[in-house]
């Protein structure tokens, strides 16, 4: 999926929806950091995309909140 259809697919979602995203993508940001501490990670720019679908999410409910 590519990173323009990702975030109009956020967009549309609830702030519940977006919520349970966030908490998501947070456990796999700990998951890929444990692998990385364990020195297991392969794909070292699968944290780098997490963390920014981890700001994604976090700007989408700050503004979901604010239009409120």
């Amino acid at each position: 999926m590519k990173s323009t259809d990702s975030k109009k697919s956020l967009a549309e979602k609830s702030s519940a929806d977006l919520q349970t995203e966030l908490e998501a993508l947070l456990k796999e940001q700990f998951g890929l950091r444990m692998q990385v501490a364990t020195q297991q990670l392969q794909n070292t720019s699968k944290l780098k995309q997490v963390r920014r679908g981890i700001a994604r999410v976090r700007t989408l409910i700050h503004a979901k909140a604010s239009q409120a």
